[in-house]
């Protein structure tokens, strides 16, 4: 859609951006409205954030207020700061992003007008309200058009989807679903060993907090599977199999990814990546650490935070694979090393070895 007001829309790359931008995008796009990004997270964006806020606050917070810094320093005069409290009926966000629209307001004194819409669907706030509200910020107020544009993001953000879950990495579904445009899946190599990582998006998928883990992985030889594998009714099913209830919500990207790959038995190992001090990731990463535990299944909790230095994280998953190698050659070995009797094969056996033959 043509944009004649030349209405512009600063989105943070961080946060909801690395689960909702697919859908963000087709939305302010077909309303006319451009949408300009951060910069991929820095250093310097990271500190940027830490200025502005408490110390202890978590690291994902101090990233989100980085890139509204960055915006800022863009020249945009509106930024796209949502309210997700609920995505289903009392399946609750955290309480930072919850209020992440409070803590923006309160700790940045730079002027520009914050595009604040709020999901609720414990209080019955759904999607189309949600966009009706955002819509409003530009006024913008007519329902038959607000509501194209909702299905026009729903197009994007399911063609993103189709593509990573058939195999296709997240940057290149990204690219390809905001382009209009569809990847293939890639050949799938056979690789000696496989993990499943259970992370949030906004940390797994931001190359600077991840510190590259998934490529780290793929140089050592690994097939990576990630929550972009599994779909959401796949998670759903594997948390109630494993008798557990879904509270927070983002936990299809950890417990439901965990719980999917530990049942089916497709991977070697589990990884859990978090932050530093994540209330909720630590609920969620103890309760698949139980069921690991008990299904002999090796995982590794991965903690990050600003000060985190990659000489040390390289060594943690340098260990953990060499041990999943190890415990797979055992395993190999153990199958394979069995006694086999005369009597179990269709062979003529000498009972004495003669002189001078090699044994």
């Amino acid at each position: 859609m043509n944009n004649p007001c030349n209405l512009k829309v600063g989105i943070p790359r961080a946060i909801s951006y690395y689960n909702n931008y697919p859908f963000y995008y087709g939305f302010f796009n077909h309303l006319g409205i451009e949408v300009i990004l951060s910069d991929k997270t820095t250093t310097k964006i990271i500190n940027q954030g830490a200025k502005y806020v408490v110390s202890d606050t978590c690291l994902p917070i101090k990233v989100y207020v980085g890139h509204i810094i960055n915006l800022l320093d863009k020249e945009c005069e509106y930024i796209f700061v949502p309210s997700i409290q609920s995505t289903g009926y009392k399946i609750n966000n955290c309480s930072k992003i919850r209020g992440l629209p409070e803590i923006v307001r309160n700790v940045i004194d730079r002027p520009f007008t914050m595009v604040e819409p709020t999901l609720d669907k414990t209080e019955g706030i759904g999607l189309f309200d949600f966009c009706v509200q955002t819509a409003k910020f530009f006024n913008i107020f007519d329902k038959k058009l607000i509501r194209e544009a909702m299905h026009a993001g729903w197009d994007v953000y399911n063609n993103f989807h189709s593509m990573t879950n058939s195999g296709v990495p997240y940057s290149i579904a990204i690219e390809a679903s905001t382009t209009g445009k569809s990847a293939g899946r890639p050949v799938d190599i056979v690789k000696p060993l496989s993990v499943a990582i259970m992370g949030h998006g906004y940390n797994l998928f931001d190359d600077r907090i991840s510190l590259n883990l998934i490529k780290k992985l793929e140089k050592m030889d690994v097939k990576v599977y990630t929550s972009l594998d599994v779909t959401s009714a796949e998670a759903i099913s594997s948390i109630e199999n494993l008798g557990e209830i879904q509270y927070w919500a983002n936990e299809l990207e950890l417990t439901g990814t965990a719980a999917h790959f530990l049942l089916d038995k497709k991977v070697d190992g589990i990884i859990a990546l978090s932050a530093f001090g994540c209330g909720p990731d630590s609920l969620m990463v103890d309760e698949i650490a139980y069921h690991c535990k008990e299904r002999n299944m090796p995982l590794i909790h991965l903690t990050i935070d600003e000060h985190t230095g990659e000489a040390g994280f390289v060594t943690r998953i340098e260990a953990f694979v060499d041990m999943l190698m190890r415990k797979k050659r055992a395993f190999i070995t153990k199958k394979s090393d069995k006694f086999i009797s005369p009597d179990d094969v269709n062979v003529s056996v000498p009972q004495e070895i003669p002189v001078g033959s090699a044994k």
